[in-house]
C-alpha cells in the first residue's frame, strides 16, 4: 500500500521525542559566526549560510573521525559561560520550533574546560541555559521538556570523573551517561568502572555502539557494561543474515525481545557511511521486525537536519506512514530516561493527543 503525502507543516507539528542529540552538534550557524568573533577563533568562512554548507560538506565524507573533527569549531566557542548559556537555551528554542515536546541532549563537560571552567561549572551553566530556553518555550505556548545527559570521551580516561558528576547533578536535570568519540579502537569495556559506578547508583546510561563498529561494540556495551540503550546500533543487521525473513541472531534476539531502545540517526549514518541510503537505512526494515527503534538528529547543524526533516526523508524515501511515525515517537517516551510515571503522563497527555489533534485538522494530499 502506498503511504499518503504528508504535508510539512503536519510534520512540524507531530509531536516528537528526540533521545540522540548533541548539544556541540546543533549550535545555530549564525551564533556560532557571532561567538567565533568574540572569542577571536576563526572558522571557514563567516557567512552563516555558508558555514552551514561547509559543516554538511565536510561531515559527509563517510569518515566518522572527520565527522567529528568539525566539531573543533563549535567547542571552540563553548568554553565559557556566555557561549553555554546561550546555545544552550536557544538549543530549546529550537526543538520547539520543530515541534519536539521531549529532548535528551548530550555533551562531553570535559571538551568545554579550556577557558578555565571546572567541569561542575560547565553543567551549572547549560543547566542554567536549558532552563531558560524551557521557560521561553512555555511562555510561547510551545512547551518541551529536556533532559540531559554528561559523555565522557571515549579515548579519554576522565569517564568515571564524569560518571560522578553525572550523579551529583541527577537531581538538578542530568538524568543519564553515555560515552562518546571515535569508537572503533575504543571499546566499552575499557570504561566499565564508570558503568559499575553508576549502576550502583541506580543512573541510566546509554552507550554509542554499533555505528563505526560491529557487534563486538554492542555485545559490551549491553553484556559487559549494562547499557539501556544503544546509540545508534545500525550494525546489530550484522546479526539478521536476511533482514527479509526477519531470521534473527542471539543477539540481535537479545536486543529485540528486551525492548532496547536503538537510537537511530539516518542522515548522519549517511554521513559517517554507516548506511547507504534513507531507503535502504536499517530502521525501516528493523522497525518493521518488531525492534525498539527511535529517530534522532544526531547533530542538527553538522547534518543539516531537524526531526521534521528526517520524518520527511523517511516518508518520502523509505513510504513510512504516520502511524509509522507515531510507532517511533512512542518508543522513544517509552525509552527516555524519565521515570515511568512521568513518561506515562507524557505519552497520554502530550504525544498520542498530539498526533490525534494534528492529524483530525490536517490535510493529506
Amino acid at each position: 500500500m502506498t503511504a499518503p503525502r504528508i504535508d510539512a507543516d503536519t510534520l512540524r507539528r507531530l509531536p516528537k521525542a528526540v533521545l540522540h542529540d548533541h548539544l556541540d552538534g546543533g549550535l545555530r550557524p549564525a551564533t556560532l559566526v557571532e561567538l567565533a568573533d568574540t572569542v577571536g577563533h576563526t572558522l571557514p568562512t563567516t557567512d552563516p549560510d555558508a558555514l552551514a554548507a561547509w559543516y554538511v560538506e565536510a561531515a559527509g565524507s563517510g569518515d566518522l573521525v572527520r565527522y567529528i573533527g568539525t566539531f573543533e569549531h563549535t567547542l571552540a566557542v563553548m568554553q565559557t559561560r556566555e557561549g553555554l548559556l546561550r546555545t544552550a537555551e536557544e538549543y530549546v528554542l529550537d526543538l520547539a520550533a520543530d515541534g519536539v515536546v521531549y529532548g535528551e541532549v548530550r555533551y562531553a563537560p570535559e571538551l568545554m574546560t579550556r577557558g578555565g571552567l571546572t567541569l561542575p561549572e560547565v553543567v551549572e551553566a547549560v543547566q542554567e541555559g536549558l532552563a531558560a530556553g524551557m521557560a521561553k518555550a512555555a511562555a510561547a505556548g510551545t512547551p518541551v521538556r529536556v533532559g540531559t545527559l554528561l559523555c565522557g570521551m571515549r579515548m579519554f580516561d576522565r569517564t568515571r570523573e564524569i560518571a560522578d558528576l553525572v550523579v551529583a547533578f541527577r537531581d538538578a536535570g542530568v538524568v543519564g551517561f553515555d560515552i562518546a568519540g571515535a569508537e572503533d579502537g575504543f571499546p566499552p569495556a575499557d570504561h566499565l568502572a564508570a558503568f559499575t559506578y553508576l549502576r550502583g547508583e541506580n543512573v541510566p546510561f546509554t552507550i554509542h555502539a554499533g555505528e563505526a563498529h560491529g557487534l563486538p561494540s554492542i555485545h559490551q556495551a549491553l553484556q559487559v557494561c549494562g547499557a539501556q540503550r544503544i546509540g545508534h546500533g545500525v550494525r546489530i543487521t550484522d546479526d539478521i543474515p536476511d533482514l527479509g525473513a526477519g531470521k534473527l541472531g542471539r543477539l540481535a534476539g537479545w536486543v529485540r525481545d528486551r525492548r532496547i531502545a536503538l537510537e537511530m540517526c539516518p542522515t548522519s549514518n549517511l554521513q559517517t557511511g554507516a548506511a547507504d541510503s534513507i531507503a535502504g537505512h536499517p530502521i525501516t526494515a528493523l522497525k518493521d521486525l518488531g525492534f525498539r527503534v527511535t529517530l534522532n538528529t544526531d547533530n542538527r547543524l553538522v547534518s543539516g537536519t531537524t526531526m521534521t526533516r528526517e520524518m520527511s526523508l523517511l516518508v518520502e524515501q523509505a513510504g513510512w506512514t504516520v502511524e509509522d511515525l507515531r510507532t517511533v515517537t512512542v518508543n522513544a517516551v517509552k525509552s527516555a530516561f524519565l521515570p515511568f510515571d512521568e513518561r506515562n503522563a507524557l505519552l497520554r497527555d502530550v504525544v498520542l493527543p498530539g498526533y490525534t489533534s494534528v492529524l483530525r485538522t490536517s490535510p493529506r494530499a
